[in-house]
């Protein structure tokens, strides 16, 4: 399964990437070492989208705080880049994208990260994925 980030990302063209207690969503908790990840710079942030694709070179879930009982699984996760975007890719290209039983990835990609707007690590499907590839 591949993956994707969207987080504050202070420098687009690092070779690697640190992302620390990361909230999970649609299957990201289940991130490992090995698997891919696209990697979008936030907007919420002044980032732009979709920037790199990447490795995972860890991943370690974040310890649930003791006393709560409904938490969002986080996971701490540091990323080598492998390529970097070659085209734009970011919420003013998926916004059209809102039929939300379209099955088209860039729909997908637009519900799983825009609908709520929260940065977030998300596991997407391999059409996702080729799609994403597109961009490189």
């Amino acid at each position: 399964m591949a993956y994707a980030i969207k987080a504050e990302i202070g420098d687009p063209r690092a070779k690697t990437f640190v992302f620390s207690a990361q909230k999970t969503m649609y299957g990201g908790k289940h991130i490992v070492e090995g698997d891919t990840i696209f990697l979008f710079a936030s907007e919420n942030e002044g980032g732009l989208g979709l920037i790199a694709r990447g490795v995972v070179t860890s991943a370690e879930p974040t310890r649930r705080k003791p006393g709560i009982a409904r938490q969002t699984p986080r996971v701490s996760v540091a990323v080598k880049r492998t390529a970097l975007a070659k085209r734009p890719l970011g919420r003013r290209e998926l916004k059209p994208l809102n039929d939300w039983n379209d099955g088209q990835p860039g729909t997908e990609l637009n519900f799983k990260f825009y609908r709520q707007a929260t940065n977030k690590i998300v596991g997407i499907s391999d059409e996702a994925a080729k799609f994403l590839g597109t961009f490189f």
